[in-house]
């Protein structure tokens, strides 16, 4: 670990304590208690007598990043570092890719939306892409530990607060870009270019990789780039075939076909499954060595994660904007017997320009909706669940509040070949309520009611 912080309860005797003017906390504030905690030095924008070595500058973040950039930027970028950015299947791809590479025996770790990985170790985190100082910590603890490579996602809001400040990627690849954020970005235009900006941490001699069937993805195709599409791209998806919990996907390469039976589902997947062929590719590993072990490689938990219930199926996904709902549910629609039951609601204090769109599409391609929590957090839920109900035009559909109710409600409605869509919460396995965040997780509400 650094001997810096940000984080006053982190503190331990001799570290430098670095008092960062956030958007909502000024580690001006938590000074006493960095110093209480055993800070021999701070860091400070305001100067006054702190009574232990202190060092003022204008700004204290850039401060941080200059530290961290001039210590440790060329020890990580040594490495290969790939981000992976864009509004749905970053976890995904990511998670795929980290399997991957380690089922192909590298030193490799993950991080992202499910957390920190490398070897045997484990750690939950907060944000996709962790603060700086904390991505720097974990970055250098892979390397200590041997890896070699360092998958990670990279979000909009990381990317412009510069989160990833000096480091350079082998590798990048952009996904896609529907609607999220909004409330962050305000406009679609700043979105996409805060998206660009990964382009500005790509090396010289890295590779850009694209999926060019979203309409934004033509403009992250820079010298050196790969693209994948189902109409005409490096990595082409010529087809793929469901087979119920597995899919088979053909696709060419450098005007060589492929075909390989993958442990997912949809469409989304397969854009997903192909991008983290071509990163991994991108790194020097062979097309056919990478197809030996994708019998060996899942989703991650909470990405179309399936339960059989009374002879149909209950079905948990992150899905959480219009279009990985809508994508979801067309995925699991194409060869339905039986009903889709969807179970959704959407986050407090976070774009509510998606609520009315997410509602429209739930209910109008979806059998039966329950419509439910998602995180209030200090927003009035009533009122989430209004702006919800505004863009529904249709009465296939009943409001329940308690997440946990809605969910045995859903499952009890499961008959004979239906499906029972859990979106929106995924991997996570808390509830935000005002500012508490209590124990809930869609997979294990699932798990007990059939037990």
């Amino acid at each position: 670990m650094l001997n810096i912080q940000t984080d006053s309860r982190k503190v331990k005797k001799g570290d430098t304590f670095v008092a960062i003017v956030g958007e909502v906390l000024d580690g001006h504030d938590y000074i006493e208690s960095a110093i209480k905690n055993g800070a021999s030095k701070i860091v400070v924008s305001k100067d006054l007598n702190y009574g232990v070595d202190t060092l003022v500058v204008s700004d204290t973040t850039k401060y941080l990043d200059d530290y961290l950039i001039n210590n440790y930027s060329d020890k990580i970028n040594s490495i290969n570092l790939v981000g992976v950015t864009g509004t749905n299947g970053k976890t995904t791809t990511c998670y795929l890719a980290y399997q991957m590479l380690k089922k192909l025996h590298k030193k490799v770790a993950y991080i992202g939306t499910i957390g920190f990985y490398y070897g045997d170790t484990f750690k939950t985190l907060n944000n996709t892409t962790p603060g700086v100082l904390d991505l720097y910590n974990m970055i250098l603890e892979a390397i200590d530990y041997g890896c070699d490579t360092v998958v990670m996602e990279i979000s909009s809001h990381a990317l412009v607060q510069n989160r990833i400040a000096g480091l350079k990627y082998k590798t990048v690849a952009f996904t896609n870009l529907t609607q999220d954020h909004l409330d962050y970005h305000k406009t679609m235009d700043n979105y996409l270019n805060a998206k660009l900006k990964i382009l500005d941490y790509l090396k010289k001699d890295g590779v850009s990789i694209a999926n060019i069937d979203d309409e934004a993805g033509v403009k992250f195709l820079i010298e050196n780039s790969k693209s994948i599409s189902f109409k005409n791209g490096d990595y082409k998806i010529l087809d793929y075939i469901d087979n119920g919990n597995k899919m088979t996907i053909n696709f060419s390469y450098d005007n060589k076909d492929y075909n390989v039976d993958v442990n997912l589902k949809s469409k989304f997947n397969v854009y997903n499954y192909i991008m983290c062929v071509a990163i991994v590719h991108s790194l020097g590993i062979s097309i056919n060595d990478i197809l030996k072990v994708t019998k060996d490689i899942y989703p991650p938990k909470g990405r179309c994660e399936q339960f059989p219930v009374n002879n149909g199926i209950a079905v948990v996904d992150y899905a959480h904007t219009p279009d990985a709902v809508l994508k979801i549910i067309e995925a699991f629609s194409e060869n339905k017997k039986g009903r889709i039951i969807t179970i959704v609601g959407c986050g407090g204090d976070r774009d509510n320009k998606k609520r009315p769109i997410m509602g429209n599409i739930a209910t109008e391609n979806s059998d039966y909706v329950i419509f439910t929590d998602d995180n209030p957090r200090t927003e009035d839920n009533h009122k989430i669940m209004k702006d919800i109900i505004d863009g529904v035009n249709k009465d296939n559909y009943e409001v329940i509040y308690d997440r946990k109710e809605a969910i045995l409600k859903g499952l009890s409605l499961i008959n004979k070949n239906d499906v029972l869509l859990v979106l929106g919460k995924g991997h996570e396995d808390y509830q935000i309520i005002g500012t508490t965040k209590h124990h809930f997780d869609d997979s294990e509400i699932i798990k007990e009611a059939i037990k």
